[in-house]
């Protein structure tokens, strides 16, 4: 369906996106994509289940990411801005919306989130249930001596330096935004000059978004993405269908690159499959030391300083450990040391690492040493006759 009510929509995308191009220099065509659909999301939140976190990060100060909020609140639904806003004050504004919950934007979030203890917790709670519809707070309320039952159901924007935590990220389209060029200029933007014009395209662009609650509901459009990143971006492209014109076309790609960029960008943990999967180099084996050294020589990796003394033999097997990965005893010239297979790491590099090639799996050995499994004495549950082809020792956990 198309035609001059979705031609509004795209009229009025169009007019979103040129705000912010006017104030904020945006680090691609595809973020500023992502940013306007998320604004113009904000709007329909009851058609949604699932409420996408907007995340707006830079590497330092003065790469506009507090200016880009600010452009947000101008255009979003019912914003409420703070930079330290206690999680049961935020409860109770969400919770007294009655099924049209407000749009939280919280600027300075790297000194909320820079330690994750305390209070802090329950606010990352909040943001992490109100992702999805249907997932409140329970409180015991003294007063009445019942429990109460707190909505967490809304849209959040979150501007900080450096990451965000982990949970919070997984939920969100992440904006990385940069330092402006000296070539790259912005119109400034004065609240009592600036605001009221873009209040005005949040009036048009509420209405037209509430007039067509009804199909947003029923909305299931063909997404690029799978699992949590698809529930993230459904709202979005829920959007860009519905406006038509461009749209359709431009939001999977920027759900595509960004969530690409996203993927790159991996954990610790993952890292350090990847960096394991590098060192092995087609070995079926590798000893405990020979790769906590290749691990800490390349110097482009977090190894040689990750906790006060480096990657350790317990730090290593903690971190494999959540992976289902544990060392075992290795034959090295007729000593036993510690070490790890190759084939106990397959299944999470088939599932971490999906984009990246095989490690070959071969029976060449260690370079520095004839590293060879010690053979089992007993039979393995199941097995009839002894298996030459297992490898596991008499070991445990390093």
């Amino acid at each position: 369906m198309t035609n001059t009510t979705n031609s509004n929509g795209a009229d009025l995308l169009h007019q979103v996106e040129q705000a912010l191009r006017r104030y904020v220099i945006l680090p691609s065509d595809e973020a500023t994509t992502a940013v306007t659909l998320w604004i113009a999301a904000s709007h329909a939140a009851p058609a949604w289940n699932t409420a996408a976190r907007l995340v707006i990060r830079a590497p330092e100060k003065r790469c506009g990411k507090s200016r880009l909020l600010d452009i947000i609140e101008a255009i979003c639904h019912r914003p409420i801005m703070t930079v330290n806003a206690s999680p049961s004050a935020i409860y109770r504004l969400i919770g007294s919306a009655q099924g049209d919950p407000p749009t939280v934007l919280i600027d300075e979030a790297d000194t909320i989130f820079g330690d994750h203890s305390g209070p802090h917790e329950d606010l990352r709670g909040l943001l992490n249930a109100g992702h999805q519809r249907g997932r409140p707070a329970l409180r015991w309320d003294v007063n009445t001596r019942t429990v109460e039952e707190l909505d967490t159901y809304a849209m959040a924007a979150l501007a900080g330096i450096g990451r965000m935590p982990d949970t919070i990220e997984d939920r969100a389209v992440i904006i990385k935004m940069r330092r402006r060029a000296p070539n790259e200029t912005v119109h400034p933007y004065r609240l009592r000059r600036d605001a009221p014009p873009l209040n005005q395209l949040r009036a048009r662009l509420h209405r037209w978004a509430r007039s067509h609650h009804a199909e947003l509901t029923r909305a299931v459009p063909e997404m690029p993405l799978e699992d949590r990143a698809a529930d993230t971006w459904e709202a979005l492209i829920a959007i860009a269908d519905l406006a038509d014109g461009p749209w359709p076309e431009l939001s999977r790609a920027a759900a595509t690159v960004l969530t690409d960029q996203v993927d790159s960008d991996e954990s610790i943990a993952t890292q350090l499959l990847h960096d394991c999967r590098v060192a092995f180099a087609g070995r079926s084996m590798i000893r405990t030391e020979e790769l906590l050294s290749t691990l800490k020589g390349d110097l482009e990796a977090p190894w040689a300083t990750h906790g006060p003394n480096g990657l350790t033999p317990r730090s290593l097997a903690k971190i494999l450990k959540e992976f289902g990965i544990s060392s075992h005893n290795l034959r090295h010239d007729g000593t036993q040391s510690k070490g790890y297979r190759a084939s106990e790491f397959n299944d999470a590099w088939g599932r971490y690492l999906p984009h990246e090639p095989p490690t070959p799996q071969t029976d060449q050995h260690s370079p520095t040493g004839n590293v060879r499994p010690i053979r089992p004495n007993r039979l393995f549950p199941g097995q009839s006759t002894p298996d030459p082809g297992r490898e596991l020792g008499g070991g445990t956990d390093a």
